[in-house]
């Protein structure tokens, strides 16, 4: 088999079985048994594949098939413009969330120009996409990263090492902010928000694969924002900032659960490129 008929077939295969974009999951597969680029896709179509990728290639379709995340399968996804390894210990960070990266860049570099080390706190970090990509913009600035999982935590610690921000960036287990042993400047979580009632229609590529308490969030899909902004009383400086991703059609919910914690705050809702309110700014 040469390497043009394995992209055709492995493209049909995939999209006979239903797979969103084909195309493109076929060539993130077949770079990944070849261990090669997307552009040696199509400028080496007459190259013969060995038994051993074919081998390959053909187990990495049989997982797609059964409706493992193509981040499980390379074990790797892309974040922020950055390459993350990712497994089945932890959540596979979404690019709607790359919002809330840009949300907490924009109020960083405003808080650099006050001449002060920046504390981030990321809640929920996972795999460390967020509390990487902020260490890496900014790195005078320190960074915990929090997550109620050790294996989240593992996962986040491989990543830490890859980018080479191990020492700034330190690693807490625990629930939300009890870890905690100081304020910080800024909050930053992308926690559970999806319903317990609306978690059994999505894909079988969350149900069957992602942890599940990286997605629910209870009844209403607030139980963990709710408990975070109960923590949060004196965990965030004067002038510091928390920063909330939240579900489509949780914005009044949240707007009102943050007046009623902190009345004197200031809130901005930030909609994504749907025109969704996806993230939630709080100025204290």
């Amino acid at each position: 088999m040469i390497l043009s008929e394995a992209l055709h077939s492995t493209n049909h295969t995939l999209s006979a079985a239903g797979i969103e974009d084909a195309r493109i999951e076929a060539e993130l597969l077949l770079c990944h048994a070849l261990k090669t680029s997307k552009t040696q896709l199509y400028t080496e179509t007459e190259r013969s594949l060995s038994s051993a990728e074919i081998n390959n290639l053909r187990r990495f379709i049989q997982q797609r098939l059964l409706h493992e995340p193509t981040a499980y399968i390379l074990q790797g996804c892309e974040f922020y413009g950055i390459d993350f390894y990712v497994d089945y210990r932890t959540f596979i960070p979404r690019p709607e969330t790359e919002l809330l990266v840009e949300e907490a860049t924009e109020f960083a570099h405003h808080f650099s120009s006050l001449e002060n080390q920046l504390i981030i706190a990321d809640i929920g970090t996972g795999n460390g996409a967020i509390a990487i990509s902020l260490a890496l913009a900014f790195p005078e600035a320190k960074i915990y990263a929090i997550d109620i999982s050790a294996l989240a935590l593992q996962v986040a610690e491989i990543n830490c090492r890859r980018h080479k921000v191990d020492k700034q960036v330190e690693l807490l287990q625990g629930n939300l902010l009890e870890p905690l042993t100081q304020p910080v400047d800024m909050i930053v979580a992308n926690l559970p928000y999806i319903k317990e009632c609306e978690f059994r229609d999505l894909s079988p590529e969350i149900i069957n694969f992602e942890p599940v308490v990286a997605l629910t969030g209870g009844e209403d899909g607030l139980d963990k924002i709710r408990q975070l902004l109960e923590q949060a009383q004196g965990k965030v400086n004067f002038r510091g900032c928390l920063l909330l991703e939240i579900g489509q059609g949780q914005d009044k919910t949240v707007t009102l659960l943050l007046n009623s914690y902190f009345p004197q705050a200031s809130l901005e809702l930030i909609p994504d490129l749907g025109g969704i309110n996806r993230v939630i700014k709080v100025l204290f």
